[in-house]
């Protein structure tokens, strides 16, 4: 799958370096001032490149663009390149943006790159709102795919999202890649990258910073590559939360590789709702990775419920099989390093431990298992609780 992937990369960048066709949007009638709308401007940008039967290339140039919720639609006649130099920039009035659910939305297109850059959600102001239990809106992704294929978003530098900062939703063929996501650790949901119900997704290469997941991972995503991401402060990555609806797609193959997670408060984590549900998560893959002072470095929750407000108390149906977790050292914040609390009608199987190394306060750290069954080679530190 990771070839497969890598291949996907490069012809998506041979494309995309075939532009042909330029379009400012200051031609078109934006300013650079942070103040004036150009929400109109970037639209018609958007419609000429669009409509352009030659590859074509839509730039940014330096300075700061004032943009309230826009939506580039397709299809389009050709491949497109958005190229950013400068700032995209959400008004100061969190309402302006705060109900449209997606700030900065592709919507079926095919063949986009959007390449460096900086987007600014200015989302302090909401953040607060919430804290203060205020009446809010209910808040917006900063850039987001919908039912699109296809796609390279590299360099990109997303600050301050209302919530998710990348969406990926219903998607084809994606690549991430070179990204910096960064959010206060006291912000709310502002998850980092989360990919739902699409298929051939790869992220690597990111620094993700948040008050929530670093990447999380919904249902119906399969065929995911995940490296070299440096994840802290936030939640860590999670596949999850699974089980939302009796029925609902499954995540599998899923590869996350090479990352360093720092001071979040979990590392690698598999999480469902304590309800029945038809979903699974399958043929998952942890490895090569290195916590450091992680409160919860490897878990899985099949009794999900944050602030325990609401919980079903139920048995989680979502089935949990062949998860992998392989070169993982470092230091966990609590004693218990890996925890698997698993559903007692749906027991995990297939896990595998290899070559684990995790300590608690310079000594051995311990492990906890519930319903979870699979086995352990290598050094495993702590000692291993899986049923055989």
């Amino acid at each position: 799958m990771a070839t497969r992937l890598i291949v996907l990369s490069c012809i998506f960048l041979a494309f995309f370096q075939s532009s042909n066709a330029a379009y400012n949007v200051v031609s078109f009638g934006a300013r650079a001032d942070g103040k004036t709308d150009s929400t109109l401007p970037f639209l018609r940008a958007w419609g000429s490149a669009c409509n352009s039967v030659q590859s074509a290339t839509i730039y940014v140039p330096r300075g700061t663009f004032l943009l309230k919720p826009i939506v580039f639609s397709g299809p389009c006649k050709s491949k497109i390149v958005f190229q950013i130099a400068g700032t995209l920039v959400a008004p100061s009035d969190y309402w302006s943006i705060g109900n449209s659910g997606n700030w900065i939305l592709f919507n079926k297109v095919s063949w986009v790159s959007v390449n460096g850059g900086i987007i600014d959600a200015n989302g302090a102001s909401y953040w607060s709102c919430r804290r203060a239990g205020r009446s809010c809106p209910t808040g917006s992704s900063s850039i987001s795919f919908m039912w699109s294929s296809n796609i390279v978003v590299n360099g990109l530098k997303s600050i301050n999202s209302q919530l998710i900062h990348v969406a990926i939703v219903h998607c084809n063929d994606v690549v991430l890649r070179n990204l910096k996501i960064t959010a206060p650790s006291t912000s709310l949901n502002t998850d980092g990258i989360h990919v739902q119900s699409s298929t051939g997704i790869t992220i690597s290469s990111s620094i993700i910073k948040t008050g929530d997941d670093c990447i999380s991972i919904g249902q119906g995503s399969k065929n995911l590559w995940i490296d070299h991401i440096a994840c802290g402060p936030g939640h860590g990555i999670s596949i999850g939360s699974l089980g939302d609806n009796l029925y609902e797609d499954g995540v599998q193959n899923v590869t996350i590789t090479s990352s360093i997670f720092t001071r979040t408060q979990n590392g690698v984590r598999i999480k469902s709702w304590a309800r029945p549900s038809n979903g699974y998560a399958r043929n998952i893959v942890f490895r090569n990775i290195v916590m450091r002072d992680v409160y919860n470095p490897i878990i899985i929750d099949q009794k999900y419920c944050p602030d325990n407000k609401g919980c079903p108390n139920q048995n989680s149906g979502v089935k949990i099989s062949q998860v992998t977790y392989k070169n993982i050292r470092g230091t966990s914040a609590s004693q218990v390093a890996m925890n698997f609390i698993c559903s007692s009608s749906n027991p995990c199987n297939g896990i595998k431990l290899q070559n684990i190394r995790l300590t608690y306060n310079k000594r051995a750290a311990t492990s906890s298992c519930t319903n979870a069954a699979g086995f352990s080679s290598g050094v495993v530190i702590p000692r291993s609780c899986l049923q055989k």
